[in-house]
C-alpha cells in the first residue's frame, strides 16, 4: 500500500475519501487489512504528511481511528477526546487539517457503549470532566423518543443519546466553522457522522448527515434533532 503524497492526495474527491473510509472498515472487519511496511512509511513520511481524512472520535481505547478504518501512517488526522466533543480546540484542529494539510474529509464518530455519554445520561460532576460532560448534555435533554429510565443503565437510552450527539456535534462543527463550513458549502470537502459498534467493528455511517456541496445541505436544524 502507497503512502499518500501531496500528489496522491490532492487527487483524492472528498466522495472517494469517505469511499476509501468505508472500505477499510469493511476490510477491518472481515480481518482482511492490507498489507503495510510501517518503518517504510515512517520514511516516507518524514518531510510531510498528506492525510486524505480528519475522524474526530472518543479517547476510548477500543476507537481507534487507524485501526478501525485500516488505514496506515500519514493517511487520516485523529482528533481524540471523551465523548468526541467539539470544542474550540477541535474545531481549530479541524480547520488546520482540512485547510491548511489538504485533508478532503471529516467524520465524527460516535460508539456504542461510551463511558462519557453514560457520564452525561447520568448527571456525573468530577473536577474537569463535569464541562466536558455538559457539552453532551444537549443531547441528553433533546432526545425524546425513550421516556422512562433515562439513565445509563438503559442501553437503548445511550444509545440514542449516542447518535443524537454525533449529529449534533456534526452541525456543530458546520455552525461554529467559518472555514469549514465554507470549504463542505463549495465542495472541497465533506462531512458525516458515524457509529463505532464496540462489539462487532462495524461503522455504521449517518447518511442523512452527509454533506459535500450546497445541493446536499439541509439548513433547517430539525433534520439533527429528530
Amino acid at each position: 500500500m502507497k503512502t499518500l503524497n501531496k500528489i496522491s492526495q490532492a487527487s483524492i474527491t472528498p466522495a472517494q475519501a469517505l469511499q476509501l473510509l468505508r472500505n477499510g472498515n469493511e476490510r477491518f472487519v472481515d480481518n482482511l487489512r492490507l498489507h503495510r511496511n510501517l518503518l517504510e512509511q515512517v520514511n516516507e513520511t518524514r518531510d510531510g504528511q498528506w492525510p486524505m481524512a480528519a475522524i474526530v472520535s472518543c479517547m476510548d481505547s477500543r476507537t481507534s481511528a487507524e485501526l478501525i478504518f485500516d488505514q496506515g501512517l500519514g493517511d487520516v488526522f485523529s482528533i481524540r477526546l471523551a465523548g468526541a466533543v467539539i470544542s474550540d480546540n477541535v474545531l481549530g484542529s479541524l480547520e488546520y487539517a482540512c485547510k491548511v494539510a489538504g485533508s478532503k474529509f471529516i467524520v465524527v464518530l460516535g460508539h456504542s457503549k461510551c463511558g462519557a455519554i453514560k457520564g452525561a445520561c447520568d448527571n456525573v460532576e468530577m473536577g474537569n470532566l463535569t464541562g466536558l460532560l455538559n457539552k453532551i448534555t444537549p443531547a441528553v435533554y433533546a432526545e425524546k423518543t425513550i421516556k422512562q429510565n433515562r439513565t445509563s443503565s438503559n442501553p437503548d437510552f445511550v444509545d440514542a443519546v449516542t447518535h443524537l450527539h454525533t449529529k449534533r456535534s456534526v452541525q456543530a462543527i458546520m455552525d461554529q466553522s467559518h472555514i469549514l463550513r465554507e470549504m463542505i458549502l463549495n465542495g472541497e470537502i465533506g462531512i458525516i457522522g458515524a457509529m463505532y459498534n464496540v462489539e462487532t467493528g462495524v461503522v455504521t455511517f449517518q447518511e442523512d448527515t452527509l454533506v459535500i456541496g450546497r445541493e446536499m445541505f439541509m439548513e433547517s436544524p430539525e433534520a439533527v434533532t429528530a
